[in-house]
């Protein structure tokens, strides 16, 4: 009987482990962080925030239907979203090969962060459970957190971060 409940327990804690965290807020600085894409090579986020306004999205498996319909909805609309000057970064703790097969089957056009040892998901607080990070995304400016969802939906993420691209350049913050 004692050993059941104490299997039971370590069962429950196991299936709800999540990191604790704090998602950056808007005016936070992004982190200068380096990790490997989908080729294992190494991209120093900061040297991405450079050139321009970044879109940083967390997702939770690549090749998977919510995370397919939202990656493949950015690559849809990447015309209209690097005519506003957008860079995107996918993340997802997935190892480099599993990014690069997600990225090559569906020509994804942007670059994936391989983030197997949850480092970048901690970076910016984005809560992981059981190795798969939470749904959101950030927009960087200037090495600056300017925009934030804290828990996205992969239909409405694309028009979300148009939505928000559009206030930051009408706020004259683009």
């Amino acid at each position: 009987m004692k050993r059941t409940l104490l299997v039971s327990v370590l069962l429950m804690g196991f299936f709800t482990f999540r990191t604790q965290a704090n998602p950056l807020s808007v005016g936070s600085a992004a982190p200068d962080i380096v990790a490997s894409n989908q080729d294992a090579k190494a991209v120093n986020l900061a040297d991405i925030y450079a050139r321009g306004l970044t879109l940083v999205y967390f997702y939770p498996k690549a090749d998977t239907p919510g995370c397919t319909l939202e990656s493949c909805s950015l690559r849809d609309s990447m015309v209209d979203l690097k005519a506003k000057n957008l860079t995107i970064l996918g993340v997802s703790e997935d190892s480099p090969a599993a990014q690069k097969k997600f990225k090559d089957k569906y020509q994804l056009p942007f670059e994936l962060i391989a983030d197997n040892d949850g480092k970048v998901a901690a970076a910016f607080g984005v809560p992981v459970t059981l190795g798969l990070a939470s749904r959101q995304s950030f927009i960087i400016r200037d090495g600056k957190v300017v925009w934030s969802s804290l828990s996205v939906k992969p239909k409405e993420h694309t028009k979300e971060v148009q939505n928000a691209l559009d206030k930051l350049r009408e706020s004259g913050s683009n």
